[in-house]
Formats: structure tokens, C-alpha cells, sequence
């Protein structure tokens, strides 16, 4: 009955119905309990006295710490910046005093304490330097580079870092831009009051995300239990390429592929991802938080939460990351009596906190005060009967029961081969199990031994891998070192020979010389003994000459004839010219004696061939001249 009245109140609206919705498979429709937090507008809550931030909020590596203890920042400054491509920044949610950087318990199932920054509030909330963005005019990866810094992840739950959504280039192949407004689960309504109260900012958020995705059209999909939010939607959108879908209530329609199905009728590839179809999904919160940055400057600082559940007034307050869960508590009037505990998130895929000190983080977009009214402690598990019931509800289209033994069984190569990556850990299964067997604690169990033995053998292989290279390296180091030692044995052998052969050269040339030395000795020893013999002979027969010299003088001077004197001549000078003559002549008579010995022996001086005519009328007057010396001389004697 409620559907019918919703598609005829949206009939009415002229919201669009829901023949242009495509359904899935599965899915349950829980109680939604959303009633109770929807009849009070959104309040803003009161600065606490301290704020204890985590550094684990989002998806991804935790930021780098840039503050102290003591240092005095101001609203909005960052107190730890992003470290990795998918990370997110911390800022300063008021101004205040940086009191502590240590461990605290965090809103984790786990229930460990983690780093946190604790920030005790000054109370004048002053902000720091603010820096909008004229994202109309500036280029897209400037833009989708400054989300970075802003600290803006997805606020629907699963915290992912907004940026990675969008390409750095500013180019995709995304062609439409899907609103995530189903808000499934029930209790949660954060979404459903944004949408009721601030439509105008988030359609400008829309726009923003177009623009940078380059998308030519946006769906924005709420489901038909909201027809207050559906009314305030189409009322502010007025563009063409904006359209607002309804879509049936129906539990997880909020998952991002349910969504995607339902809104194109487009099914994606559990090993592909909505951008390898042409789609990309945000939450209306985050489109919101993303408007608020471009157009003010104003970081990821609080987000609205739904408070429910057991509590006196249940609303939706806007609460600064940090605020310890007892102060929202307090804002809703309090706990009853029969409180229990508390949890983060919905019914379906909520965890239980560990006390109501934990602060609220960017995931917390829901809490509720359990009550056994609410929520009956489970009842023991019965033996699984087969009946089939999980795999007709499962979305995904698993089959939940042959998971369930694997997993019980510790099979999980066997539950990884049936895709249990692939589960979404909605519920349903659970919801529906008549023997009322917890079967997502069974998932989570399988997944996180899985992802435990994938680390493991991943640690192995990476210090098998490093072993290998140690080894190799070992080995390499030891060919080396081998080769460096035969390069200098061979050096040394090459300068062995060389110094052979020196020494040996050296050794032939001093053997050489010390037979050239003594030839050389010797004879310039005997050419000194020669000399000094010829001077004793001079000086032994120089008195026997001087005698010899004066007997031929005297001989001489006694034989001069008148006809020598009247010529003018001594007896002295006539007989040295006829020495000379007489040398002369038989100088001449031996190359005489020497040229015949020669011509008779048939050799030819080779001075004489082809002879010039005035050279050889040298040689006839000289020889002419030679014979008149000659027939001279003669008749003389």
C-alpha cells in the first residue's frame, strides 16, 4: 500500500516513476525506522571541549603528522597532510591547542586504540586564511590536484578519497554522473535531510563534479520513501542533462552497482569497475562537501549524523570530526534506560562501538543506541536446512550457503573459486536465514584469512625475491673478485715478461759492450804505444837528421855553379825543387803503372765514361803539361 501512495504522490510531483527503473535480483525490505529522525531540521552541535582526531578515517595510507604538542592552530588549518596517492588530509575542525599526539580508542570493530591528534578548542572558532576556487575559469587538474589537500573523501560510508574519482589530466571516459540518494539502510537519514534542506548547493555540487568528470548528464537516485527529498531535488534542478529517478525501497538499492542497474540497466563485470562502462558514482554528502570547498575554501571539517535509535530525541545534527560520541548523545536528550550499546552505521552493515568516548569520524554518517526492543539478541544457529532462501535474496548472485561451508570448513581456495570477493557483505543473507546462522561473520572470517595468507605468502615471496637477489648478488660479487684476481695474475705475468726481456736486452747489451769496450781499449792502447814510439824514433834520430841536414847543406853551398847563382837560386832552394820534381814524377809514374794494371785487368774507373769534350781537354793539357814537367826534368839530370 505505502508503494502505491509513494508512486502516485511522485505521479503527482512530476518526479519520474518508476518505469524507467531496471530491478535486480535479491534484496529484502526491512522495518526503515526513518520516521524518527526526520520530524526535527538539522541542528548545529556545540564545540566540545576537546576533539580527538583520527589519523584512520578514510581508505588508504594515514597522513603525515605536521603539527606538535602546543602549537596554537586556527579552524580549517591542516594538521596532517595526505602521504600516497590514496590518501586524505586532517584538518583542524576549530581553533585550539594541539594538548596530545597519542593513542586512542578509536570507532573501529576491532576496538583498538590507534594515533589520534587531540585538540582542545580555544572557543572563538576562528578561522584561518581561506582560498575558494573559481572552478569555472581554472584548469581541471589544478582542481582535482586541490582536492587532494582538502581532506574531502566519500561520505557515504565507505570513505574513499574523493580526488582518485577523478583523473588528475582532467579527461575521462565517464559519461554519466550517478547521485547516490537511495539511503537503503534503514535508521539512516543524513542524506534525506541534506536533501530536504540544502538542494540548491548540492545541484551546484553536481554541476562542479560534471564538469570535472567532462560527464554529459547526471542521475541523481532516491528512493520512493523520501518523497520530500524527491520534490526538493527536481525543484532545484533545471537543467536538461540533471534528472532526478525514483527508485523502489528496496534493501541495498543504495550500493553503488544495485544503483547503477537500476537507474541504466547497465550490469558491470565483477572484475571491471562503473568507469570502464562510462559511469561514476557520488554521494550526496560529498558533492555537497565538495561545493563548500570550491565556492568558500572550507576543508573536510564535520558532516551530518543521524542519531537514533534508543536515545529521547532522535535528529540530525552537523558534528565536527572529533566531537567524542557522548556529546551528540547528550544533544539527542540522552540514552534510555535500557541502552545497551551503540552502533556506527545501519542495522545491516553496522559495527558495534566499542564505549560512547570514541570520537565521530568522516565514516560515521549514522549512530544508534541498541535496545533489546530494537535489536533482540540473536538467537543460537540452527543446522543450515538448504532451503535456498540466501541465494534468492543475495544481489550479487552468489550462492551464500556453499560459501558458508567453505568458509566454516576452512576452504578458502574453494570460497575464493565461488567469489567470495564479490560479496558485499549487505546481509540479506543473514536476514533471511531461517536457522538464523550469522553468514556475513562467516564471510568476513574467510575474507580476512584470505587477505591474511595473501599477506603472508606476499611477505614470502618478496623475502624469497630478496634472498634471490642476495645470492645473486653474492655470486656476482664472487665472479668479480675472481675476475679482478686472474686480470692481475695476468697483469703480473705480463709484467713478469716484460721485465724478463728488459733484463735480458740489458744483459745482451752490457755482454756487448763489454766485448766492444776492451776491441776499443785495445787498439786505441796500441795506437797510443805507436805514437809514442814514433816520437822516440823523432827524438832519437832528430841529432842524426841535423847532421845529415848540415852535411847536405854543406854539400851544397860547395856544388853551386855560376849558372845557379846568376839565376839567383842557393843550392839549398835547387835541391828541394828537384826533390819536388823527382816525388812528383813518381807519383806520376806509379798512376801510370796502377791505370795499366787495371786496363789490363779489364776494369774501367768509372770516373771516365761518357766524358765531357772540355774535360777531356783538361786532362790532355794537364797530362801534356805533366809530360813537359817530365822531358824538364830529364834533361836536367
Amino acid at each position: 500500500m505505502n508503494a502505491i501512495i509513494n508512486f502516485a504522490n511522485n505521479l503527482i510531483r512530476g518526479v519520474s516513476s518508476n518505469k524507467d527503473v531496471f530491478k535486480f535480483n535479491g534484496g529484502v525490505h526491512p522495518r526503515d525506522h526513518k520516521a524518527e529522525s526526520t520530524t526535527r531540521p538539522i541542528a548545529k552541535l556545540a564545540i566540545p571541549e576537546k576533539l580527538i582526531l583520527p589519523l584512520r578515517q578514510h581508505v588508504g595510507y594515514i597522513p603525515k603528522i605536521k603539527v606538535q604538542v602546543g602549537d596554537q592552530v586556527l579552524k580549517g588549518q591542516m594538521l596532517a597532510e595526505p602521504e600516497g596517492t590514496v590518501s586524505a588530509a586532517i584538518h583542524a575542525p576549530t581553533s585550539g591547542t594541539i594538548s596530545a599526539i597519542s593513542e586512542e580508542v578509536i570507532p573501529h570493530p576491532s576496538g583498538l586504540p590507534d594515533m589520534c591528534i587531540t585538540l582542545t578548542p580555544d572557543g572563538k572558532d576562528t578561522w584561518g586564511q581561506l582560498h575558494p576556487i573559481d572552478w569555472r575559469h581554472t584548469d581541471k587538474k589544478i582542481l582535482v590536484d586541490s582536492l587532494r589537500e582538502s581532506g574531502i573523501v566519500g561520505l557515504g560510508g565507505a570513505t574513499f578519497p574523493t580526488h582518485i574519482k577523478l583523473h588528475s589530466n582532467g579527461k575521462s571516459n565517464v559519461h554519466t554522473l550517478v547521485i547516490n540518494a537511495a539511503e537503503c539502510e534503514p535508521y539512516i537519514t543524513c542524506d534525506d535531510m541534506l536533501m530536504r534542506e540544502r538542494a540548491d548547493e548540492i545541484v551546484k555540487g553536481i554541476e562542479i563534479v560534471k564538469y570535472l568528470l567532462g560527464a554529459e548528464k547526471s542521475i541523481i537516485g532516491i528512493e520512493d520513501n523520501k518523497p520530500e527529498a524527491a520534490r526538493a531535488m527536481s525543484a532545484a534542478c533545471v537543467s536538461d542533462d540533471m534528472l532526478v529517478k525514483v527508485v523502489p525501497t528496496l534493501y541495498p538499492s543504495g550500493d553503488a552497482r544495485r544503483l547503477i542497474h537500476l537507474l541504466l540497466d547497465i550490469e558491470i563485470p565483477h572484475d571491471k569497475r562503473s568507469t570502464d562502462v562510462g559511469v561514476q558514482v557520488f554521494n550526496i554528502a560529498t558533492v555537497l562537501a565538495i561545493y563548500r570547498y570550491f565556492e568558500f575554501g572550507e576543508p573536510s571539517i564535520s558532516r551530518i549524523v543521524t542519531i537514533t535509535g534508543n536515545v529521547h530525541t532522535p535528529q540530525n545534527f552537523e558534528v565536527l570530526f572529533g566531537t567524542p560520541l557522548e556529546s551528540l548523545v547528550a544533544a539527542a536528550g540522552g540514552t534510555k534506560q535500557d541502552t545497551t550499546h551503540f552502533i556506527m552505521g545501519g542495522p545491516m552493515m553496522g559495527f558495534d562501538l566499542p564505549n560512547e568516548h570514541v570520537p565521530i569520524t568522516k565514516a560515521a554518517n549514522c549512530i544508534i543506541a541498541a535496545a533489546p526492543g530494537l535489536f533482540a539478541p540473536p538467537p543460537p544457529a540452527m543446522p543450515c536446512i538448504r532451503c535456498a532462501r540466501c541465494a534468492d535474496a543475495c544481489p550479487v548472485n552468489l550462492q551464500p550457503q556453499e560459501l558458508y561451508w567453505f568458509a566454516k570448513s576452512d576452504n578458502f581456495e574453494k570460497a575464493r573459486d565461488y567469489n567470495l570477493f564479490d560479496c558485499i557483505e549487505c546481509g540479506c543473507c543473514s536476514y533471511v536465514c531461517p536457522s538464523d546462522i550469522p553468514l556475513v561473520q562467516y564471510y568476513r572470517y574467510a575474507k580476512s584469512e584470505i587477505i591474511a595468507t595473501d599477506k603472508a605468502k606476499e611477505a614470502a615471496d618478496l623475502a624469497r625475491e630478496r634472498n634471490d637477489f642476495r645470492l645473486a648478488r653474492i655470486e656476482r660479487e664472487k665472479l668479480e673478485r675472481a675476475q679482478k684476481h686472474a686480470e692481475r695474475a695476468q697483469a703480473g705475468k705480463t709484467q713478469a715478461k716484460v721485465e724478463d726481456a728488459s733484463a735480458n736486452k740489458s744483459e745482451a747489451e752490457s755482454t756487448v759492450s763489454s766485448e766492444a769496450t776492451p776491441s776499443v781499449n785495445d787498439k786505441q792502447a796500441a795506437i797510443a804505444a805507436a805514437i809514442a814510439r814514433a816520437k822516440a824514433q823523432k827524438l832519437s834520430s832528430a841529432p842524426a837528421n841535423q847532421e845529415l841536414a848540415a852535411e847536405k847543406a854543406e854539400a851544397t853551398n860547395i856544388a853551386k855553379t855560376p849558372e845557379m847563382e846568376a839565376a839567383g837560386l842557393s843550392v839549398n832552394e835547387t835541391q828541394v825543387k828537384q826533390d819536388k820534381q823527382a816525388l812528383i814524377a813518381a807519383a806520376i809514374e806509379r798512376a801510370k803503372a796502377q791505370k795499366l794494371a787495371a786496363a789490363q785487368a779489364g776494369v774501367v774507373p768509372k770516373n771516365v765514361d761518357n766524358i765531357s769534350a772540355s774535360v777531356q781537354a783538361e786532362i790532355n793539357e794537364t797530362d801534356a803539361i805533366r809530360e813537359k814537367a817530365k822531358l824538364s826534368t830529364d834533361n836536367k839530370n
